[in-house]
């Protein structure tokens, strides 16, 4: 079920329309994985603009190759 609220929606929203390539991109750079969650840093900045001020988020999580069993 999407979120509700504004903000959680455009994140929601963020990862429906981007997730795909982003998967894509870190499988060729990094091979068959994924990103961890639990060993994860998040850094959120305001950046000024004219155009009205930007917000750059950085996603900092251990890479963590699929395992065979």
């Amino acid at each position: 079920m999407p979120p509700t609220d504004p903000l959680l929606y455009r994140f929601y929203e963020i990862l429906l329309v981007y997730g795909p390539g982003m998967k894509e991109i870190i499988h060729e750079k990094f091979g068959d994985g994924i990103m961890s969650a639990i060993d994860f840093e998040m850094d959120i900045k305001r950046v000024p603009d004219p155009k009205g001020d930007r917000v750059l988020m950085m996603l900092n999580g251990k890479f963590l190759p699929y395992k065979k069993f």
